[in-house]
């Protein structure tokens, strides 16, 4: 398979486990010009198993504006670029967002090569309904801001997901009991990896389970948080028309 030169090729990367990268995504990095990488030291170490040199740039989200001009221009005079991010795939809460709209609006054919994605990974793990569903990212540190996100989901009937960091997941769970009330989640953490996990039950024994008391867990890895969405009112006892009017003396 030829590259198109001029082109952007959006490829998805492992989320843990090496082995899930796909062929095509393997062929899509050795063969393009060069590689738009999140962090190069991570994609580094996943390009050196694939035995693929010389190909990286730096691009994450302080240096995106001075580096998208550069790399649309490079691809404009004809080169062919693969983003990647540090795992999963490029947009989703992750770089390559911008880079692909920019790229849009310049009329470079852009093309995705998927793969691994923690979001998709986490929800058919949980066991939650996936009919329906809201991927919600990263939380604002900002408390205004936070209150005001969870507050706008709090009557949604979608399954929500979100990203959370191990140092601030008993800081969200209690934020979630709050707005939320008790209902089911998954927390899905190291997916694909040796220390894989996914723990289930209501959001208050979650709360336990990583409480400050000795024998409780310690949070550990990066965790996707699966929500269950607000279940629908219980419908009223249907009443037989005839049965009423019977009862009327």
């Amino acid at each position: 398979m030829e590259m198109n030169q001029g082109s952007l090729y959006v490829v998805g990367t492992p989320i843990g486990n090496l082995s899930d990268i796909s062929e095509r995504a393997i062929h899509t990095l050795k063969s393009v010009d060069f590689i738009a990488a999140e962090d190069t030291r991570i994609s580094g170490l996943l390009l050196s198993k694939l035995d693929i040199k010389n190909k990286l740039t730096s691009y994450f989200e302080h240096n995106a504006k001075f580096k998208e001009e550069k790399i649309v221009q490079r691809i404009i005079n004809g080169e062919s670029c693969a983003v990647i991010t540090d795992a999963g795939m490029p947009c989703i809460s992750d770089p390559g967002e911008s880079l692909v709209k920019h790229c849009r609006e310049a009329g470079i054919p852009i093309y995705v090569v998927p793969g691994p994605c923690a979001v998709t990974s986490a929800l058919a793990l949980s066991g939650i309904s996936a009919k329906r569903f809201s991927f919600e990212g990263f939380l604002s540190t900002s408390p205004k801001e936070r209150r005001e996100h969870l507050d706008s989901l709090k009557e949604s009937r979608y399954t929500l997901i979100f990203y959370e960091a191990p140092h601030k997941l008993k800081k969200t769970l209690s934020d979630l009991l709050t707005f939320f009330g008790d209902r089911r989640v998954s927390l899905c953490r190291e997916m694909t990896k040796m220390y894989e996990e996914v723990l289930t039950g209501r959001i208050s024994e979650m709360l336990t389970l990583y409480g400050d008391e000795p024998g409780t867990k310690s949070p550990k890895g990066e965790y996707v948080i699966v929500v269950e969405g607000l279940p629908p009112p219980a419908k009223s006892p249907r009443v037989n028309k005839y049965e009423k009017y019977s009862k009327i003396k």
